[in-house]
């Protein structure tokens, strides 16, 4: 699993090493920008860089090679010296290396802007914080402090105006503003989750993803330490937070990861604690969640295993999810309108450690990022079956925790 934190790791987080592997696989090395600034309030701009093979499509449609960006770990053994730097074909899946921007600690997740010109990364780091690099030349714009530590998710609200993070070993969120060249501003909000207690063996609340949904009014949540998923209000004019409900899972479900169905009226939790998953229903009216009764994950049964992330098809027929430890993909047929998942299969993911997984914007594929094996195996997705299929060889990225393909 991945939660509370290591002492002996100089204050780390356990999340961090969960699958940390010594390796030295690697992108193709090329001259990158130079570092950012080690003041996280402040936002001058880093060396430029050769820009990507293509540059983001405004209309998320597929046309040559496109980009595709790999979060790591910098601090960690065998890990990367940045953001991963790549193309994909869009027909075959097939990964090209492109080199690596520096500058970044510990980029762990990655999004990007609406208008596709802004990347922003975590910097899962004791100092947590937030960087925003602009990708027609990978000009770094800046990083802000997430007033927390060990940042691990981070999300663009649809009106392309605010950021939102999880900070999971501070077991808090953060808002950030974004300016119309896609800089950070200064922190907006900041909420820790005090309340309700720790789950079983957890040591304080460890928020793990920070979302918004489908009403874009509300702001969703997921902490692992308190088996609870908290919405709020945002304020869309200041940037503030205001808690308007609490959803509970079951004791010691330790829920990581929630993926909306296109319908607005239905969610999915994965839980990495006890192995199971749980349809949730959704009132865009209040935003309040209501987390239903735990199902498998697919797993075997044979080794210890922690789903990591659901996905689900943007026409809502299907839903994947990653498992650690069983290292698999789980299939789920979507059915009565978003209200019920029922399991189909499981594929192996061809790799070690399935940390995220990602769909191309057209859908036709899903990366998935593996963590101990330093890969990212790439599936072709079937449109009317949604079953998976491996491309090829998994493509070598070190200590590969996060696949972002535009």
């Amino acid at each position: 699993m991945s939660s509370g934190a290591d002492a002996s790791r100089e204050g780390w987080s356990r999340r961090r090493f969960i699958g940390a592997l010594a390796g030295t696989a690697a992108v193709v090395a090329v001259p990158a920008p130079a570092s950012a600034p080690a003041d996280p309030e402040s936002a001058p701009t880093a060396a430029q860089a050769p820009a990507p093979a293509a540059a983001p499509s405004p209309t998320g449609k597929a046309a040559g090679p496109r980009p595709l960006y790999l979060g790591t770990y910098t601090s960690v053994d065998g890990g990367g010296t940045g953001i991963g730097l790549a193309t994909y074909d869009p027909a075959t899946g097939r990964i090209t290396g492109a080199g690596t921007l520096t500058g970044v600690a510990d980029p762990s997740y990655l999004a990007v802007h609406p208008d596709g010109r802004t990347l922003y990364a975590v910097d899962e780091q004791t100092a947590g914080a937030v960087t925003a690099v602009r990708l027609a030349d990978r000009k770094v714009l800046g990083t802000r402090s997430t007033g927390g530590a060990g940042p691990c998710h981070l999300s663009v609200h649809p009106t392309g105006r605010w950021l939102l993070s999880a900070n999971y070993t501070s077991g808090s969120v953060a808002v950030h503003p974004i300016d119309s060249s896609g800089a950070l501003g200064a922190r907006t909000a900041l909420v820790k989750h005090s309340s309700p207690q720790p789950g079983p063996g957890q040591d304080g609340p460890h928020a793990h993803q920070f979302v918004t949904g489908p009403d874009g009014g509300h702001v969703l949540a997921v902490d692992l330490g308190t088996d609870t998923v908290y919405t709020y209000r945002l304020d869309t004019t200041k940037g503030t937070l205001a808690e308007v409900s609490q959803a509970h899972t079951r004791a010691g479900a330790g829920p990581r990861s929630l993926a909306f169905h296109p319908g607005g009226r239905y969610a999915y939790l994965a839980n990495e604690v006890d192995d199971t998953i749980a349809v949730c229903a959704y009132d865009p009216a209040t935003g309040g969640l209501k987390i239903g009764d735990p199902q498998s994950s697919g797993s075997a049964g044979s080794t210890t295993n922690y789903p990591a992330q659901i996905l689900v098809t943007s026409n809502g027929a299907y839903a994947y999810l990653a498992n650690r430890g069983d290292n698999s993909l789980a299939r789920y047929a979507v059915e009565a309108d978003g209200a019920r998942l029922r399991l189909l299969d499981t594929v192996p993911v061809s790799g070690d450690f399935p940390r995220q997984i990602a769909f191309s914007p057209d859908g036709t594929l899903l990366f998935a990022a593996n963590q101990r094996s330093s890969t990212v195996s790439v599936f072709q997705v079937d449109g009317t079956t949604g079953q998976l299929r491996l491309t090829g060889e998994p493509f070598a990225s070190p200590v590969a925790v996060c696949a972002l393909p535009l």
